[in-house]
């Protein structure tokens, strides 16, 4: 990254001058290991060297195509993964280092709703027992009190509290995802991962549930990182967007000014695939050539220069910085469109 991008970065801090969560270099490579003795003889670039920051009460976009890196980036983030090198600082403290009662304390004020609201519930326990979990866990509370609490966290998303007694299999899909979302909002927690919170709904119920998100983002005053491959709806809930590609954030930039004039060509390539109801207007479609390469054998120079239309012979010598550009965005390429 760049003197000038880490200068761009600085200023869209918060205004206490810091960002709730800010990921600096992070990489996670995970080995591959073949033979009868499991030799190391390569590695998958899942992450590679990433920088970000998230102001509090900011809704973060994030997105990408399937594999970019997108879902293990927050699992690092909180800590569900192990990072191989690189620094996540939240409220100033790095996470990487913080192990036993430390990154216990730390779980309270960071939580995270999975993608499949089928899966990511325990169906051997009651809708009061997997809200009540985190509770019993991190909290004093003794079984009255968390009851009263579960009647209180269903009524904030939505949900009927006669109906804690039942089985996740007993709910539809909207309402095992506000269920999981109750779960999530338990300890009052500052930070939010969304991962692909919405994508498994039908169309109706997403808007729902994304209203409730932001909804309770207000309320609650919550800082969130939305992933999602839905680009209208990445729209809708975020205040800046990334965009990855192969493990690497090609650039960042206020949601408004993302859409309207995107300056990675991937970036364009993603944004000329939104459907447009508009009548009498055709909206020229760049189709990517090829298919993404392997984040185990990533190409040199620009990882993107393999599908772009407009590569050129230092894309494939050179791996672009994320640089800043005149109006503050961050890009990762030599030759931005105008």
């Amino acid at each position: 990254m760049s003197q000038r991008a880490q200068e761009v970065l600085t200023k869209q801090r918060g205004d206490s001058g810091e960002y709730l969560i800010e990921a600096k270099h992070v990489k996670k490579y995970f080995p591959i290991k073949k033979g009868l003795l499991s030799r190391t003889v390569g590695n998958v670039h899942a992450v590679d060297d990433v920088s970000f920051g998230i102001r509090p009460g900011e809704c973060f976009g994030l997105v990408g195509e399937s594999g970019c890196g997108k879902s293990t980036l927050a699992r690092v983030m909180l800590q569900l993964q192990s990072a191989t090198a690189g620094q996540i600082l939240f409220e100033g403290q790095d996470i990487l280092k913080m192990s036993g009662g430390q990154l216990r304390n730390l779980r309270k004020k960071m939580q995270i709703v999975f993608q499949d609201p089928y899966g990511s519930l325990n169906p051997r326990f009651t809708v009061r027992d997997i809200i009540g979990e985190p509770l019993k866990v991190h909290t004093q509370m003794n079984n009255k009190q968390i009851d009263e609490r579960v009647v209180e966290l269903l009524r904030t998303v939505g949900l009927d509290p006669s109906r804690r007694g039942r089985y996740p299999h007993e709910f539809s899909g909207g309402q095992r995802q506000r269920i999981g979302i109750a779960r999530a909002i338990a300890l009052n927690p500052k930070f939010v991962v969304l991962d692909e919170a919405v994508s498994a709904l039908d169309v109706s119920v997403q808007s729902q549930v994304l209203n409730l998100l932001m909804r309770l983002q207000r309320e609650l005053g919550l800082t969130y990182l939305f992933i999602a491959h839905g680009l209208n709806v990445v729209r809708h809930i975020s205040d800046r967007v990334g965009v990855m590609y192969l493990g690497k954030m090609v650039e960042v930039a206020e949601t408004d000014e993302l859409f309207r004039h995107p300056l990675h060509p991937y970036t364009a390539a993603l944004m000329s695939a939104i459907p447009r109801p508009e009548l009498g207007r055709k909206r020229e479609r760049i189709v990517l050539q090829g298919d993404v390469p392997s984040p185990a054998n990533p190409p040199s120079g620009c990882r993107f220069h393999t599908r772009c239309p407009f590569a050129q012979e230092r894309c494939r010598l050179e791996q672009p910085e994320l640089r800043a550009v005149d109006d503050g965005r961050l890009v990762a390429c030599h030759f931005p469109l105008e």
